[in-house]
């Protein structure tokens, strides 16, 4: 760790997977991204998914209606998806493109993950959409986990690799693709053995934990997530990509809000909430590896440069500043458990 610098500013930075809601709950943790992020890719799976443009129009509007009114998150600007389904029609992918404000389609298996009953079931069933998308050049996000009964879950990801993604890349060579929230070796060795039109997020807890995290001390719900957090050989794996300078993985919190009941259950929901410190516990990841001088780069550059998108001018400024996180949050009218609930950060947001 470089106890030396005390400070670094970035170019401001944006957050390429994002969880954000609906409703109240959407109103009530909007603010934590737009204070850091200048932008962010918004996950369509709501409990009726964002299928269409017309609906993606409207939950935009929402978000546009819920971020903060003034100061720096006045200007944060939603980057809309379109939840890819076996039904989704070569028609909507062009109606995507022409919106100017949807910006990916997003790959759930079906049942892998939050409110993603919706899913692809078979690859084929979505050839026709992703013939659309790379024809328009609108990326393919991809959850990188296969549902098959019998293949244990931590080797989701993995057999994913060398199953679905294959599948996709021989079939479409030239769609662009983001691997999200890779967790494994794997997962980093093929995307950064891929063309220049694939790429991979990375999330702040999968560089800082292992699955220890989940069992220290009992099971610890607010480290569950989906893909869930792995060996320390993949998360030393993961810290190598994000930190290696290479473009092809940038910064993408897949920060997932639940209700605090809903978390600490008998059969808890999947997700780790970070937007309230995103920038902060990506900056520990970054200077327990010695390399601050990558992370601007990471989080500001690389994911903007791949979505064809202008780089932000603002900036902001990390200082090195211990402070203590909330231990909760309201959630319109629940409670909602931050990762590192009650706990010292090193790094905070000027």
């Amino acid at each position: 760790m470089n106890t030396s610098i005390d400070s670094i500013t970035l170019v401001h930075p944006d957050d390429w997977h994002l969880h954000l809601r609906d409703g109240a709950h959407l109103a009530a943790v909007v603010g934590h991204t737009a204070a850091q992020f200048a932008r962010a890719i918004v996950m369509p799976n709501l409990k009726s998914p964002v299928t269409t443009v017309a609906l993606a129009r409207d939950y935009r509007e929402r978000i546009l209606a819920a971020r903060p009114k003034a100061g720096a998150g006045a200007t944060f600007e939603p980057l809309m998806t379109l939840y890819l389904t076996d039904n989704t029609s070569a028609a909507e992918v062009a109606a995507a493109k022409a919106s100017g404000f949807v910006h990916a389609l997003k790959y759930y298996p079906a049942g892998a993950t939050t409110n993603s009953d919706a899913g692809v079931t078979q690859l084929e069933r979505a050839f026709p959409a992703l013939a659309a998308m790379e024809k328009h050049g609108l990326p393919l996000l991809l959850h990188g986990e296969v549902t098959t009964p019998g293949v244990d879950v931590f080797d989701r990801e993995r057999v994913f690799v060398d199953s679905v993604f294959a599948e996709v890349r021989r079939h479409f060579p030239a769609l662009r693709v983001v691997f999200e929230h890779i967790t494994t070796r794997e997962a980093a060795q093929v995307v950064t053995e891929a063309p220049a039109n694939v790429a991979a997020t990375i999330t702040a807890h999968h560089l800082l934990y292992n699955r220890n995290a989940i069992f220290q001390g009992g099971v610890r719900p607010h480290y569950y997530c989906l893909p869930v957090l792995k060996r320390e050989e993949h998360r030393r794996a993961l810290v190598a990509a994000a930190t290696s300078g290479s473009a092809k993985f940038f910064l993408g919190t897949d920060s997932a809000p639940h209700p605090r009941h809903l978390k600490e259950h008998a059969c808890g929901c999947a997700g780790c909430y970070t937007a309230h410190a995103a920038l902060e516990l990506y900056a520990e990841a970054f200077d327990a590896a010695g390399a601050l001088d990558k992370l601007e780069a990471f989080a500001s550059f690389h994911g903007a440069d791949f979505y064809r998108l202008q780089r932000n001018t603002g900036t902001v400024t990390l200082q090195r500043m211990p402070w203590q996180v909330p231990a909760e949050f309201t959630f319109g009218s629940e409670t909602l458990v931050p990762l590192r609930a009650g706990e010292s950060l090193a790094w905070k947001l000027a």
